[in-house]
């Protein structure tokens, strides 16, 4: 079996998450793929976020009506800081026998390094590079193109842990030993994020576009980033 990974805060869960991986899971034939809302992400311990629990519950709402898309409360229940080196050896744990590919944005790659272990996190998982920016001009879905690349020496750099969205790029497996290969996968990208979308309910504008009605429903019902709040 092979499960993708989308880990991040889900700040909320918004379209941006969705459609891309959307347009990846069949080309790159994920079994199932499991969202993972942080407890607190390693770069953005300065930053506050709506309550787990919300998170988690927005992200469900957002799948809810998607074949083999999940939501796992793995990094909630443990807490503190999450690691994604941590997260990968426990649902190594919990689904042996399984394969794993950990998605990240375009975004994230130059950070690679600097996550906690990143030796160790290419042993345990593939990593899939999504596109956040349409970087090329490249908005079709996934295709034969996708592309592999290996990081030279010159882009490795110290160690600490996980950025931004925490989706990370796809590797053919690996052991310790050989060099980490990033997927590059062609897909569509969804121009908004999780701070415009606050920044919006914060003015009073309209955010139905971006986020499932469902979702929308769920931030007003609750009040949610209203001044005063993350």
């Amino acid at each position: 079996m092979r499960i993708g990974i989308c880990g991040g805060t889900f700040d909320p869960f918004h379209r941006g998450h969705l459609d891309p991986v959307l347009a990846a899971r069949e080309k790159l034939q994920w079994d199932r793929v499991l969202y993972i809302p942080a407890w607190r992400q390693p770069f953005k311990t300065h930053l506050d976020a709506a309550p787990g629990a919300h998170r988690f519950a927005m992200t469900a709402l957002a799948i809810r009506d998607y074949d083999r898309l999940y939501v796992s409360p793995i990094e909630l229940d443990r807490g503190g800081i999450s690691y994604s080196v941590d997260t990968l050896d426990e649902l190594h744990r919990r689904n042996p026998g399984a394969s794993f590919d950990w998605i990240i944005g375009d975004d994230n790659v130059a950070d690679l390094d600097h996550w906690k272990d990143p030796e160790r996190l290419f042993e345990l998982a593939r990593f899939v590079v999504l596109s956040r920016s349409g970087v090329g001009g490249r908005e079709s879905g996934v295709g034969d193109d996708a592309s592999s690349h290996s990081p030279t020496p010159d882009n490795r750099q110290p160690t600490t842990d996980n950025p931004t969205t925490r989706n990370e790029p796809a590797t053919s497996q690996t052991s310790s030993s050989a060099k980490p290969t990033l997927l590059f996968a062609h897909n569509p990208t969804v121009p908004i994020s999780s701070t415009e979308i606050r920044r919006r309910v914060r003015a009073g504008e309209p955010i139905d576009a971006f986020v499932d009605p469902l979702v929308s429903r769920y931030i007003h019902h609750y009040g949610l980033y209203k001044e005063g709040q993350p």
